[in-house]
């Protein structure tokens, strides 16, 4: 089933719990968690502590996105502190194996990332262990940007090799999703889509969860 995952970065921070409810009254059942440590992309973002403090506010599940250097270093307290998925950057690390056993050991789903200059190339050994793949469609670090359509060639190539090789993670896009970008990666694979201005901006967000996955 395709899903969309609200990005909690787009949120109200002065206001997340009513941020949560509202998209959890709504049908969404999982939030996608930007992790920006100011290195490996040029934005702060938050760390543990919110992610904590929102954890006890729903039972849905939490995506988190470490767009953080080394992650190897973090990974095991982002899956301690609430996490149910974990995704890094297969550019941010020399340990890309050694990160996917912490998360799998910690019994949280492995995701592995690729900027959009990243070829497919770089990951292949790796998607017989992840659960599921995150391509960017945009560069890291900012919300709002366009989305880079030559990345919907690297979503179809990802799903060719997923149903040739029989595997099973899914395939998950951030970054300009807006109703004509959805349906553009979905028609080619994506399982799962991340949006944020886009949905946290609309003024009925039930009807706009609706068309983004018509």
């Amino acid at each position: 089933m395709k899903r969309i995952l609200p990005s909690i970065l787009s949120a109200d921070f002065g206001n997340l719990e009513r941020d949560i409810k509202e998209l959890e009254n709504i049908g969404i059942d999982m939030f996608h968690i930007d992790v920006m440590d100011g290195n490996f992309v040029p934005n702060i973002s938050f760390g543990f502590p919110i992610i904590e403090s929102i954890r006890n506010k729903t039972t849905k599940i939490f995506d988190c996105h470490l767009m953080i250097a080394n992650p190897e270093n973090y990974v095991e307290k982002f899956c301690k502190c609430g996490c149910d998925m974990v995704s890094f950057h297969i550019e941010a690390t020399n340990h890309a194996d050694r990160v996917i056993q912490i998360i799998k050991a910690a019994g949280k789903k492995a995701g592995v990332v690729l900027n959009p200059q990243t070829s497919l190339e770089q990951i292949k050994y790796l998607l017989p262990k992840v659960d599921y793949v995150l391509i960017m469609t945009v560069n890291p670090g900012f919300g709002g940007q366009k989305f880079i359509s030559e990345m919907l060639e690297k979503i179809e190539e990802l799903d060719v090799i997923r149903k040739e090789k029989k595997y099973n993670y899914l395939i998950e896009v951030d970054g300009g999703i807006n109703v004509e970008t959805s349906k553009l990666c979905r028609d080619r694979g994506a399982d799962l889509l991340v949006c944020g201005s886009f949905l946290f901006g609309a003024s009925d967000k039930k009807e706009t969860l609706h068309e983004l996955l018509k």
